[in-house]
């Protein structure tokens, strides 16, 4: 398993090479020291991991277990005696106060916490009120606590999915629409500023291409009022897009041109297969990548682009990928960056890559976790979402599970 691990690993360097200027006696970075990835979890939790990870390993009982799901939701039948274990691994708890505990021992690791209120699609002028409300939460709860890194949240949290394609489309609004989206802009003006006045960094995660429009409008706007001398605001760029590559390169030429700092949390994406049926359906190129390769080859020369223009472009490496994760450590102390340079950071998902984010802590980088939380019934889609991720993600599933159970026999030897 050692050796099929190593020839995994030699793989992936191979595929992408790291920088070749290193400095001479700098120690590439490893993800394979399992005792420091699982220090945070008892062997309790371990168990019950190696349990989760091999049940979504199976392809068709995740798809079997998401319908099923999706009616028992429907159905408002009580889950938690089912999904507990499940929910505890992956989310910080029910609400804020829940979660804090979560942050305080991934804090005594030195991995730090992003609070993700996970609402998206919301309707109704008081559910997006709402929604604001609770992102409002998140970003108090982080003002002056070490403990945390960075606020988030969606857009689609704060509006109505319909008004956010038809301004990010032609742009022509009714009057009704225009009045909403006055209201959409407030909401994200609002957090924006709240997080600017608590020092605390808060980022606008990406979402689908026909809505993305409206919200890299929204984030620039956002970038060019709070981001004059330090970086508060990020936007996100999915580099399973064809395009992103250049979006980066351009939004940083911007801000260097005009003075301010380019956030950008750099992540592979989240709706490929959507995007490219929905392209089919209506007869238009698909705006992903033709193959994976593509997606990496963009994700990486975003890595090094950013590396080599730090003074206008800051970054959020938000990736459970062990070569792009490393390109990017070892490309930091190449250029003689140094770990905890707030420029930088990293970012896994709660409950996935730990062997990423405790290591990373562990020599110094900036590592967080994001920890979504609310009601185990609203968190249900996420869960779904994550467990059809490992899934259809080639080798994650079988990488967890590989590392959980090597840390288990390192325990009982």
């Amino acid at each position: 398993m050692a050796t099929q691990r190593y020839l995994a690993a030699a793989l992936e360097r191979t595929m992408h090479p790291q920088p070749e200027h290193l400095e001479t006696g700098a120690a590439p970075m490893r993800f394979d020291d399992t005792s420091i990835a699982f220090a945070h979890r008892s062997n309790v939790e371990l168990k019950q991991a190696r349990w989760m990870f091999s049940l979504i390993g199976a392809p068709a009982l995740v798809r079997f277990g998401s319908k099923l799901l999706r009616v028992a939701v429907a159905l408002r039948l009580p889950l938690r005696w089912v999904l507990g274990p499940v929910f505890d691994y992956f989310c910080g708890g029910e609400d804020i106060a829940d979660s804090l505990s979560t942050a305080d021992r991934l804090h005594q690791f030195g991995v730090k916490t992003i609070l993700d209120f996970s609402a998206e699609g919301q309707t109704g002028e008081l559910a997006l009120d709402a929604a604001r409300d609770e992102i409002l939460a998140t970003i108090r709860a982080a003002e002056g606590n070490d403990q945390f890194a960075f606020a988030v949240f969606k857009v689609s949290a704060l509006s109505d999915n319909d008004l956010l394609e038809a301004r990010g489309g032609t742009g022509r609004l009714s009057a009704i629409q225009k009045a909403a989206w006055s209201k959409v802009e407030r909401r994200v003006a609002r957090l924006c500023e709240e997080a600017a006045s608590k020092n605390v960094r808060i980022m606008i995660d990406a979402e689908e291409t026909w809505l993305q429009s409206a919200i890299d409008g929204l984030a620039e706007s956002m970038m060019q009022a709070h981001n004059q001398t330090r970086c508060v605001v990020y936007t996100t760029a999915q580099l399973y897009r064809h395009d992103r590559l250049d979006y980066v390169r351009e939004l940083q030429t911007k801000a260097r041109k005009e003075g301010w700092i380019a956030g950008v949390k750099l992540v592979r994406g989240a709706y490929m297969e959507k995007e490219r049926k929905r392209a089919a359906e209506r007869g238009l190129p698909s705006p992903i990548q033709p193959d994976k390769a593509s997606t990496d080859r963009d994700f990486d020369a975003a890595i090094d682009f950013a590396l080599d223009n730090l003074d206008h472009l800051h970054i959020v490496c938000g990736t459970h990928n062990e070569a792009s994760t490393a390109r990017l450590a070892d490309g930091m102390t190449a250029r003689g960056v140094s770990p905890d340079d707030n420029r930088v950071a990293f970012a896994q998902l709660l409950g996935m890559s730990d062997n990423l984010s405790f290591n990373l802590a562990h020599r110094g980088f900036l590592s967080a976790k994001y920890v979504p939380y609310g009601p185990l019934l609203e968190a249900i889609p996420y869960l779904i979402r994550r467990a059809e991720e490992n899934t259809s993600v080639g080798g994650q599933t079988s990488r967890e599970l590989s590392l959980i159970r090597t840390e288990l026999a390192r325990r009982k030897s």
